[in-house]
C-alpha cells in the first residue's frame, strides 16, 4: 500500500518555522503538485516525506508504517539532476539499483539482467531508449533530468517525490519533462507529490493540488476548485495574471502532444 499520510507536521530550523501543523493524506496512484512561493515549505515538505529532514512535530506514514529514515520504495528526484556526467545515460539509469546491488558489483556493471533490462525499460518511458549510450553530458537539461526520472524509476518505488524538478529549465523542456513524469507515474501507478511554483504546469498536468504559505497548507483540493482565488491565496500579491496566460497552455498542450501514451517516443 503506498498511501502517504502527512500528520501534524511542523519544521523548524532555529526561530524560523519551515512548516506549521500540515496534514493531508495522499492515496495510492494519485498525482499531487504542491504550490507556493520560494520559502513557503515545499522543499522541506518532500524531504520531510523522504526523511531528508526530520520533522520537530508530527509524523510521515506510508500506510501505516512511520517513515523515519530514507526508504528504497520511495524516490526523490531534485531540482539538478545529479546524475553523473561521464556515463552514459543508460549507466546513470543503472545506478537506481544501487540498492540492490553491492558496490563492486555496480561499477562493473554486473547487475542482474533483470535490472539492466529495467535501465532500458525506464529509458523507454521518459523517451531516451534511442539515447541510451549517450554521454549525459551530451544532453540538454530536459534530457539529463529526464536521465535522472529514469534512475528514479529503477529504484522500483511506489511512491516517487520530485522537488523542483523543471525549476532551472526552460518552457517547453519543463512541459515535456512533466509529460513523461505523469506518464511514468500512471503507467506505474506510482503516489506521485511534485513541488511546483509554476502555476500553468500545475493546471496542465496537476490532478490534485495543494498550496503552502508561510509554511501552513492554505489549500487542499482539485482542479474544478483551482481557481484564480485559490492562486491569491497561495501567492499572495505577486501578480500571477500572466501565469494563465492563453499562450503558456497551448504552448503546454503542444509540448504534451511531444509524450505518447505508453511514454515511449518523443517527436
Amino acid at each position: 500500500m503506498s498511501r502517504i499520510t502527512v500528520d501534524g507536521l511542523a519544521k523548524r530550523f532555529g526561530d524560523t518555522v519551515a512548516l506549521d501543523d500540515v496534514s493531508f493524506e495522499v492515496p495510492q496512484g494519485e498525482f499531487v503538485i504542491v504550490l507556493g512561493v520560494s520559502g513557503s515549505g515545499k522543499s522541506t515538505l518532500l524531504r520531510c516525506m523522504n526523511a531528508l529532514e526530520t520533522p520537530t512535530e508530527g509524523e510521515i506514514r506510508v500506510g501505516d508504517e512511520p517513515v523515519t529514515s530514507p526508504r528504497d520504495d520511495i524516490a526523490m528526484i531534485f531540482q539538478q539532476h545529479n546524475i553523473i556526467d561521464q556515463m552514459t545515460a543508460y549507466s546513470n539509469a543503472l545506478t537506481g539499483s544501487l540498492n540492490r546491488n553491492t558496490f563492486i558489483d555496480s561499477l562493473f556493471q554486473r547487475q542482474d539482467e533483470a535490472d539492466k533490462l529495467q535501465a532500458l525499460e525506464a529509458l523507454h518511458t521518459v523517451g531516451l531508449l534511442d539515447q541510451a549510450q549517450q554521454s549525459a553530458k551530451r544532453m540538454s537539461g530536459g534530457q539529463q533530468q529526464r536521465v535522472g526520472i529514469a534512475r528514479a524509476l529503477v529504484q522500483d518505488p511506489t511512491i516517487l517525490l520530485a522537488d523542483e524538478p523543471v525549476a532551472s529549465l526552460d518552457p517547453g523542456s519543463s512541459q515535456q519533462v512533466m509529460g513523461y513524469l505523469r506518464t511514468a507515474a500512471r503507467k506505474r501507478d506510482l503516489t506521485a507529490v511534485i513541488s511546483l511554483h509554476q502555476v500553468n504546469l500545475a493546471r496542465k498536468f496537476g490532478e490534485r493540488f495543494i498550496g503552502l504559505r508561510d509554511g501552513e497548507k492554505v489549500f487542499d483540493g482539485y482542479r474544478d476548485e483551482f481557481d484564480m482565488d485559490v492562486i491569491d491565496e497561495i501567492y499572495g500579491d505577486i501578480d500571477t495574471e500572466g501565469m494563465f496566460a492563453p499562450d503558456a497552455d497551448r504552448t503546454a498542450d503542444e509540448a504534451s502532444s511531444t509524450v505518447v501514451s505508453d511514454g515511449g517516443t518523443e517527436q
